[in-house]
């Protein structure tokens, strides 16, 4: 129900990079709230390689960033020639091979996601050109507008109200995915509200257990031709 404006629905933009596993965790949630209630989620890209193109980070960050262009890329040369309806399939395609099955062989799970939603082939070709990248620059300063200032993923707009986050290290379930989006709708509406924060220790992407990456079948069964080479 991306589309169709009603009232009293919410709607949700979800900004993602396909390469950032917290993105990931933040748009199963998503999904999961919109399996239980109404909810007008869209999706829509971000980049981490833009967001840090200029920044000074540390080695592994910038190896990172450099090889999540690819990706993103391809996600808005999609975009703009299929319309944005796309980007739900193909982000779920991307992430069930980038974050469940571990393959960051990445010219390998674009070509296998994009025969999986039935893309054109040829869309792999954006990973390795600029051809698309100012439609990538405008999407991800879209979600950096919404928020006001530099911020990184997930990026959720709710109702017109962006915030970064919320950064998870597993995906809600059932009463406690809404409980959890409730919340944050609440805090949406808050005009005084700035900022919620807690210990970050739990942060380190190498230490995110594969199963709390996973909680929805439909990701499960978009797996029918990941590669079994993972890194």
């Amino acid at each position: 129900m991306e589309d169709e404006i009603i009232p009293g629905v919410p709607t949700v933009d979800c900004y993602f990079d396909p390469a950032c596993p917290y993105a990931w965790i933040t748009s199963r949630w998503l999904l999961e709230v919109e399996r239980r209630r109404p909810l007008r989620l869209r999706f829509k890209i971000m980049s981490l390689s833009v967001l840090n193109e200029h920044r000074d980070i540390e080695p592994w960050y910038r190896e990172f960033n450099d090889r999540a262009w690819g990706p993103a890329r391809v996600c808005a040369a999609a975009e703009q020639r299929h319309g944005g309806g796309v980007l739900r399939d193909l982000y779920t395609a991307l992430g069930t091979r980038i974050h469940l099955a571990r393959d960051k062989d990445y010219d390998r799970v674009i070509a296998a996601a994009l025969a999986a939603t039935g893309l054109p082939a040829d869309l792999a070709d954006a990973a390795r050109t600029d051809e698309f990248d100012a439609a990538l620059r405008r999407s991800h300063q879209a979600g950096q507008d919404a928020v006001g200032e530099d911020s990184g993923t997930p990026l959720t707009v709710v109702d017109g109200t962006g915030h970064f986050g919320p950064v998870l290290t597993a995906i809600p379930g059932g009463d406690d995915a809404t409980a959890l989006f409730d919340a944050v709708r609440t805090l949406a509406r808050l005009d005084a509200f700035a900022e919620l924060k807690r210990s970050r220790n739990a942060l380190d992407p190498a230490s995110l257990d594969p199963a709390s990456l996973d909680s929805a079948p439909l990701d499960r069964a978009s797996l029918n031709s990941a590669a079994p080479d993972r890194a």
